[in-house]
């Protein structure tokens, strides 16, 4: 569920209560759309990480961290020169919309105190960060610029006044009479659904408006309600009064509510219409926020990081397929060239009976028991001139299928080189994982190689470690430079290798001191099998043997490998594998 007003509400309890007072000691812009604050208040150290994500925006405390590009954007710098060293003074909200705003009081270059304040916007793709200058309501810069041309009733650029979103018509569930209450659901509603509380109030979610409406029914308050009625008014407004009183006084549960392994929501009240979700209860709500969006948010970054090489492979993909297409059809249409060579030793067998502009020559085929064969013939050449054609069209197709054999070798070599690449994207879990992939299709000539500098600070990702049931290690590789790297360098020749049958996937390396247990051997292929091309299928095929037994051809390609005396063990990737060693 997205964050709604009333949890946003809890969100800033939590931030009063830690942060306010405290002085911004860093800011830091890890994302286009999200900045952290490194706030300092009574000697501990916090991250504020606030973020405009169209598809995950949020802000909360967060330990988690995340490497900032070598360069800061400008938005960046602008928050570090008004923001930094200066103190959190105020966290307010737009009533319980989803619009936060903190204020910070800073001193400018002629010491003269200034306060400043950083407006969130917590609405979606039309979510944003904006800095003001509160003195005059001029905006210092945003995180996401809105030019007239996106959006002709609000603009937010630097150097003009700041305008409010557009307010909502519907009532502030912490401040709310009976006389509102009742000429609001008189004047706007027909009957009460499940949608019926974040109708009429502002920052409830359809999915907790959906839960007041199941307690509704629990209480058989539904029965015969009539939103026109006095009696229902008064029902209605108690119930709903006492609700938000409860969370207005911070009367908070936080819960998540998860199904099968994976969480599927969470509020800071109990959600009694999920009764078949497994619970797990929260004393902050920074936490489960940050469980909850943390991989979503991170899978949906590194997609989008690596949307460029997954755009790049494709096409590369589609240009195989195609070539090898052409290459099939012109090795098919060589199949019947032998059929030229014939006629043409036949017709030198017989050219003596061969008249000149014949079209055809009717001979015996004494490679087919003497049967008759008409041949045809170009009426306007020689006999010498007709027996040439066809043994020049033997010949040119002859060498048309042996070149386009050779070609259909490498077409499907550069095949299966682009399908590890691309499962190797698919499997990356950080942006180092990505940007070494990319060094790798640099070093394959698929990506041109820029003149500037490489840069120094870039960090090489390792293989991952496992850790077996029985105490052994297993190594994987994460793209086809490390998998060259366990396979060739790494690697002892008495260790186990093991790889997806026929299949696009990851190099798997046992570190064999002895007879490898059976146990660890079927764990290493359920690695094998996860991180490839067959992932969540049942039954794959993989190849395991001993690494001396493992050979790279001269010339191939990262991660191409060929193998001998090997056995197969089939194994159930959609079972989780063992756990990564941190």
């Amino acid at each position: 569920m997205a964050l709604d007003g009333i949890f946003i509400y809890s969100i800033l309890e939590e931030l009063k209560y830690k942060l306010l007072g405290g002085r911004v000691e860093k800011v830091n812009q890890p994302e286009k759309d999200e900045i952290i604050l490194c706030i300092k208040n009574n000697r501990k150290n916090y991250k504020l990480s606030i973020s405009s994500s169209s598809v995950y925006p949020k802000i909360h405390i967060t330990d988690k961290n995340k490497p900032n590009p070598l360069k800061p954007p400008i938005f960046c710098m602008v928050l570090r020169k008004y923001l930094n060293s200066s103190r959190l003074i105020e966290i307010r909200q737009l009533d319980t919309d989803r619009v936060v705003f903190l204020d910070f009081e800073s001193s400018d270059e002629l010491g003269f105190n200034s306060i400043y304040t950083l407006i969130v916007e917590i609405m979606g793709r039309h979510s944003n960060i904006t800095l003001l200058r509160q003195r005059d309501n001029f905006i210092m810069d945003s995180i996401k610029h809105i030019t007239p041309e996106i959006n002709s009733v609000r603009s937010l650029l630097p150097g003009i006044k700041y305008k409010f979103p557009p307010t909502s018509n519907k009532l502030n569930p912490f401040c709310f009479s009976k006389n509102e209450f009742k000429i609001f659901i008189q004047n706007r509603l027909k009957y009460i659904d499940k949608k019926f509380f974040s109708t009429v109030f502002t920052g409830v979610s359809n999915s907790f408006s959906k839960e007041l409406f199941h307690r509704l029914e629990s209480l058989n308050l539904c029965e015969n309600l009539n939103i026109f009625d006095e009696t229902s008014i008064t029902i209605l407004y108690s119930f709903s009064s006492s609700t938000f009183n409860k969370l207005k006084n911070h009367e908070f549960y936080f819960i998540s509510y998860k199904k099968d392994g994976k969480m599927k929501d969470f509020y800071c009240d109990n959600l009694t219409y999920l009764k078949d979700y497994e619970e797990s209860h929260y004393t902050s709500p920074s936490k489960l926020v940050e469980e909850f969006y943390y991989e979503k948010d991170r899978a949906d970054r590194l997609n989008n990081r690596s949307s460029d090489l997954q755009k790049l492979i494709n096409i590369n993909l589609d240009r195989c397929n195609k070539k090898i297409k052409i290459l099939k059809e012109n090795i098919k249409d060589s199949l019947n060239k032998d059929i030229y060579r014939v006629y043409g030793e036949l017709l030198t067998s017989n050219i003596y009976k061969i008249k000149n502009g014949c079209s055809h020559m009717r001979v015996q085929n004494y490679y087919e028991g003497n049967r008759y064969v008409d041949i045809k013939l170009d009426s306007n050449k020689t006999p010498s001139e007709n027996i040439q054609r066809y043994f020049k069209k033997y010949n040119k197709l002859k060498k048309t299928e042996k070149a386009a054999r050779k070609q259909l070798n490498i077409a499907n070599e550069e095949l299966e080189y682009l399908n590890s690449v691309m499962t190797n994207i698919k499997n990356s879990d950080s942006y180092e994982d990505i940007e070494e992939i990319k060094r790798e299709l640099m070093s394959a000539g698929y990506i041109k190689l820029k003149k500037s500098k490489a840069r120094k600070n870039s960090k090489k990702s390792r293989p991952m470690k496992f850790i077996s049931s029985d105490g052994i290690e297993i190594y994987v590789g994460k793209n086809n430079l490390q998998n060259d790297y366990l396979t060739l360098k790494f690697a002892d020749k008495r260790d186990i290798w093991l790889h997806t049958k026929k299949i696009p996937g990851s190099h798997v390396i046992i570190k064999n001191f002895g007879n490898v247990p059976d146990k660890t051997l079927e764990e290493a292929a359920m690695l094998a099998a996860h991180y490839s091309k067959a992932k969540g299928s049942s039954k794959v095929p993989v190849d395991y043997t001993n690494v001396k037994n493992i050979h790279k051809p001269n010339g191939a390609r990262p991660g191409m490998v060929i193998y001998y005396t090997n056995k197969t063990l089939y194994v159930d990737s959609s079972i989780p594998p063992i756990e990564q060693e941190k």
